[in-house]
């Protein structure tokens, strides 16, 4: 087995985070030991395994003596530990997107995601313009009739969302007029990002107009979900399935498919760094990889992976690297082409 030039401690950890995200089984001593025939004694790989439970990278389970690695030790095994290395059958199928010169960006992405969720085994999406920059210009409700309204929200890129909503017996129609009229007041402005927040800290004004308030934030909260998917597509959600973690428990399957289109994780996605990891959710186990995108028109775009803590991060991580490499040499190339052409026809116009 060929190793970097690490520290011990360091080599172990490496090991533990490979075996393990192999397995899905704690990793101890003696499969190291037996596994990667190492240059130790079973003794001293226990040392350095308490070590570096001491220092937070890996922790053990209650079902068994082995160890697993926590998320601070993920992030360390992506950050200092991890080969960089990717498969050529990967590549290929990523170069052959790029054969055909006609596809629209859409369709490169497309694809792209889809090749990324079959290769990895985690749902994938693309995120258009950035929704953080955008801000809410108006909210109003039109009544319909005496029992339902319409709610329209306008941002100041001009997008339009509207809804039709039957109202509970329990709200007066005019109390409703008057609390969105406030609301409006208040939010004029906000980023939609954090509309959502806006509007819970203005429960106290909210609830002096109405007692049934929970009309109001479905409403604010239906608004943010359509704004924010709209410019995100999933991928590969089903590959999740395949997964043990969720096979293996459906409460939990259910929560992550139900999380990946909620607004919390939406907006999480969006306001991460240009190329992020993290574990965002410890009780339904749910990472996020997030990498940024800079395509004709999807500047400040992004891809991302989601999935469990337990993925081939150095697979994955790679993945995106050679993807984001070859759209930029794509679409950098394709530039020049239409450069050196309009240049071409700029010294030898057509005779007409």
């Amino acid at each position: 087995m060929e190793t970097m030039k690490l520290n011990r401690q360091d080599q172990i950890l490496k090991l533990i985070v490979e075996t393990f995200i192999k397995t899905c089984e704690p990793v101890g001593s003696h499969t190291l030991l037996e596994r990667y025939n190492l240059n130790c004694s079973s003794a001293t790989i226990r040392n350095d395994m308490k070590a570096l439970e001491e220092r937070g990278f890996i922790e053990k389970t209650h079902t068994s003596s082995g160890r697993v690695p926590s998320s601070k030790g993920y992030r360390y095994y992506v950050e200092n530990l991890r080969d960089h290395s990717l498969d050529d059958a990967y590549k290929y199928q990523i170069r052959q997107i790029f054969q055909d010169q006609t596809k629209s960006v859409d369709e490169i992405l497309s694809q792209s995601c889809e090749i990324l969720s079959e290769m990895t085994n985690l749902a994938s999406a693309v995120l258009g313009p950035n929704v953080t920059d955008e801000s809410i210009v108006s909210i109003q409700i039109v009544p319909i009739n005496e029992n339902s309204i319409t709610a329209i929200f306008v941002t100041d890129r001009g997008y339009v969302e509207n809804k039709t909503y039957i109202l509970p017996t329990s709200i007066d129609m005019k109390s409703l007029i008057n609390c969105v009229k406030i609301i409006d007041e208040r939010v004029k402005g906000t980023k939609i990002v954090d509309l959502v927040d806006k509007v819970d800290a203005l429960k106290p004004i909210i609830q002096d107009y109405l007692l049934d308030s929970s009309l109001v934030y479905q409403v604010i909260m239906e608004a943010f979900v359509k704004f924010a998917s709209s410019r995100v597509n999933f991928y590969g959600q089903d590959k999740l399935l395949e997964r043990p973690e969720y096979k293996q428990d459906l409460t939990k399957l259910k929560k992550v498919l139900n999380l990946l289109h909620s607004p919390d994780i939406i907006k999480d996605i969006y306001s991460r760094s240009e190329n992020d990891i993290d574990l965002i959710d410890e009780n339904s186990d749910l990472t996020i990889i997030t990498t940024k995108l800079n395509l004709p028109g999807l500047e400040r775009g992004k891809i991302a992976l989601l999935g469990p803590s337990r993925i081939d991060y150095d697979r994955v991580l790679s993945a995106i690297d050679y993807l984001n490499e070859t759209l930029d040499e794509y679409f950098d190339e394709r530039s020049e082409k239409r450069w050196k052409k309009k240049k071409e026809n700029k010294k030898n116009p057509k005779k007409k």
